[in-house]
This record gives C-alpha cells, structure tokens and sequence, in this order.
C-alpha cells in the first residue's frame, strides 16, 4: 500500500450514471489487475474504494459509477484537481492460471478492472473471450476498447437494446475456456459459479470501511475461514467460496 497525491487528467461520463477518471501520480504499488484504490474526498469521513481499470508507469484509469454522494462529488472534478489516494490494495487477480483461452465474464461496473486483466492478458498471447452484461444500451460501455485489445466480445443486456437479449450466463454455453475471471454484482457471481465447468476467480464488490483490513467490515465465508475482501481479496478463487 502506498499513499499519493494524483492529478486528475481527464474526468468524463461513459454511459449512464457511469464516468471515467484518468489521474497522473505515482502508480508503482499497483501490482496486479483486480487491484484497487482508496480515494479520500473533502468532507467525507471514509475514502472510497474504486476498482482500478488500467494503470502505467505515470496514469491511472478509474472508472466507477455514481450511486451516492461521494461519487456524485467525483464526478463533480475537473482536470487539475488534486486527489489523496492509497494505492495498490487488495490480491487481484492471477494471471499465471489463465491457460490459453480466459475467459472474462464482466457485469455493469463489474466490468473496469477486467480491461485492464485483458490488456495484460492478450499482451502475453492469449486468446481472450469477453462476456460483458449491462442492464440495457445506457448502461453499456468499453465494448469497443475490449474488442481494440483483440478480444473476442459478447455483448449481452437484460432488455435487447445492445448485443443479445439475456444474462452472461447464456453467453457462457459452449464456449470452451481454461479458465474464467468474474466481477460483477452478487446475484451474478452466484449464477456463474451456477454455470461454470472449470475453475476460475470471482472479484467481489462489496462496501468497505477502512479499505485495509482493520475494521474486519467486508468478510466473506470461506472453506477456510472468514477472508476480508480489502486484504485477502477482493478476488477469490472459485474453490475456496461458500455461496
């Protein structure tokens, strides 16, 4: 974990309700995709975790969603604004267990830290499947960045009005993976685990206190004991899970 100030670069809504943040700052403790960072905001209490979607040597990329007010506040930033973060927390995910055919199964705001996983993915020659489900045509977003990174790209929503009508879980039959990386809202999670044949990770969303271990506020049951989703996770390997 390491303590920065980052420059916002860039500030911009994606899809409904859904923005994306570029920063400049030091980025060296983010380690792995599926990683995230705390944000600390003027008047607010306690930081707000967010998924890290991309990073380099000197950017981040942050994509999130407004649902309260401390977002509603994020989104309200403009370029050369200033921002407290703690970076390079949680596991995120393996990459050395990927075989040759990952598959991504991404749901709504579920779906940033993949793109960064992907990126690093099809970088080392695999060949990357890409599920995303979104609630309906304003809800969709990164689609075409997935299908940049040379990913093959399934677009599924509740409703029809962008890619095929349905949940990802359709999306997953037939496809032969050898191995699967999933991140979206608990009812997804549940349902892939549901449908999956092989072995495979699961980054959850969950709310969080502290953000590193110390208020024991974002466990999950595991076969081997309670795992705190900010230190442990939040990714989990799909073996390891009591739904």
């Amino acid at each position: 974990m390491e303590q920065g100030i980052f420059t916002v670069l860039e500030n911009r809504p994606l899809a409904r309700q859904v923005y994306r943040m570029v920063l400049s700052g030091p980025t060296g403790a983010i380690q792995n995709p599926g990683q995230f960072v705390n944000i600390r905001l003027t008047g607010r209490f306690l930081r707000r975790p967010i998924s890290v979607c991309d990073w380099d040597g000197g950017t981040l990329t942050l994509i999130y969603k407004v649902v309260g007010q401390g977002t509603a506040d994020m989104a309200a930033l403009a370029p050369g604004r200033t921002l407290d973060l703690l970076t390079g927390l949680g596991n995120g995910f393996t990459m050395e267990k990927s075989g040759e055919r990952p598959l991504l199964i991404g749901g709504g705001v579920g779906t940033p830290p993949l793109y960064g996983l992907c990126r690093r993915l099809t970088a080392a020659g695999k060949d990357c499947a890409v599920i995303l489900g979104f609630q309906n045509q304003a809800d969709v977003f990164y689609v075409e960045e997935f299908r940049a990174l040379g990913a093959r790209v399934i677009l599924m929503t509740d409703d029809g009005t962008a890619g095929q009508k349905g949940l990802v879980t359709q999306a997953m039959a037939g496809l032969e993976d050898t191995y699967f990386y999933a991140c979206g809202p608990l009812p997804m999670l549940r349902a892939v685990d549901r449908t999956a044949r092989g072995e495979g990770q699961f980054s959850f969303e969950e709310r969080m206190g502290c953000g590193f271990g110390a208020c024991m506020g974002c466990t999950c049951e595991t076969k081997t004991g309670h795992k705190r989703l900010c230190k442990e996770g939040p990714v989990l390997e799909r073996g390891e899970i009591l739904w």
